[in-house]
C-alpha cells in the first residue's frame, strides 16, 4: 500500500472516531504502521496539536486533534476573503477561517479521505453556513481553478506528501497574485538517526515524511513564492523513552539542544 493510501485509510479511522484524537497528529492508529501495531505508548502524548479553543469560530466538534500549528491565527484573512484550507478534515481550520472572512466570503476545504469529507460537511450543516464548502481532491492536483483564493492555509499536511514540490506550485496555481499563504507542518533539522527517526513518528504525525527545515522553505521559494517567514517555531519534545532507545545520555543533550523535529507556520506570498 503506498503513502497515499496508508494516510486515506488511517485518517478515515480517525474520522469515524467519536472522540477527539489524543495521541499523534495520526491518532490511536498509528498511520504509519499497521492499524495493530499501536501501544499503550502512542495514545500516552499528544505532543503536536496546539489549543484552538481561544480562536473566534472555534468548534469542538471539527477539532480532532491533527494539527500541528494555528495556521489561521497568523493567516491575515480579511473580510470578504476566499480562503482554501488544504487537507481540511473536519472542518476545524474552515471553520476560523469562516469567522474571520464573514458572511461575505468564500471558504473552501480540500481533503481526500471521504469520511472527513463527510464529517466536515456535517459540521457546517450544524453550523448554518452557507458559504463553507468542502470538495475531494489531493492537493498534488487540486481541484480549482487558477487565482482562487486571497489565502491558503494548511496544518500538518505537506509532511504527509509525497511530491511536495507538486503540492506546492498547485498551492501556487490556486492563488491569485499577491496573494499568500500560511501553512503549518512538521519539519526536521540536523541529521537525526533513522530509527529515532522511524520510533518519532509514531509519536510525531508520521515524522518520517518530514524534510529538513531549509530544504522545505527552499521548496516554497521554487515554486514562486516570495516574502517567506516562519510566523512560529516550536520544538516537538519527544519522550525520554525514544530518545534513549537510540541515543546516549550526551546524545539525548545534542539532540536536544541542536537537532530536533519542529513545527512551524510559514507566510509567503504569490
Amino acid at each position: 500500500m503506498d503513502v497515499k493510501e496508508v494516510v486515506k485509510e488511517k485518517y478515515g479511522q480517525i474520522a469515524r472516531q467519536s472522540e477527539r484524537n489524543t495521541a499523534s497528529c495520526c491518532g490511536v492508529v498509528n498511520c504509519c504502521g499497521p492499524a495493530d501495531s499501536a501501544t499503550p505508548e502512542t495514545v500516552a502524548y499528544s505532543i503536536m496539536a496546539e489549543d484552538y479553543s481561544q480562536l473566534q469560530g472555534y468548534h469542538e466538534g471539527a477539532d480532532l486533534g491533527l494539527g500541528c500549528g494555528l495556521p489561521t491565527e497568523f493567516a491575515a484573512i480579511m473580510p470578504g476573503d476566499t480562503v482554501v484550507d488544504l487537507g481540511s478534515g473536519a472542518g476545524n481550520d474552515c471553520f476560523v477561517a469562516r469567522a474571520e472572512t464573514g458572511d461575505t466570503g468564500r471558504v473552501i476545504g480540500v481533503d481526500f479521505t471521504p469520511d472527513m469529507l463527510t464529517k466536515a460537511r456535517e459540521n457546517a450543516a450544524k453550523l448554518g453556513y452557507s458559504n463553507v464548502e468542502f470538495v475531494q481532491g489531493d492537493i498534488e492536483n487540486i481541484p480549482l481553478p487558477d487565482n482562487t483564493a486571497d489565502v491558503v492555509v494548511s496544518n500538518c499536511v505537506f509532511n504527509l506528501v509525497p511530491d511536495k514540490p507538486r503540492a506546492f506550485a498547485e498551492t501556487f496555481r490556486i492563488l491569485k497574485p499577491e496573494g499568500h499563504i500560511s501553512i503549518s507542518d512538521i519539519v526536521v533539522e540536523g541529521d537525526i538517526p533513522e530509527g529515532l527517526r522511524q520510533d518519532a513518528s509514531m509519536y510525531a504525525g508520521c515524522v518520517s515524511g518530514a524534510i529538513q527545515l531549509e530544504d522545505y522553505l527552499q521548496l516554497i521559494r521554487e515554486a514562486g513564492f516570495s516574502k517567506l517567514n516562519i510566523q512560529k517555531k516550536r520544538a516537538i519534545t519527544l519522550p525520554d523513552e525514544i530518545l534513549e532507545r537510540y541515543l546516549s545520555a550526551e546524545e539525548v543533550a545534542e539532540f536536544n539542544q541542536k537537532l530536533g523535529i519542529f513545527s512551524i507556520s510559514v507566510y509567503a506570498e504569490k
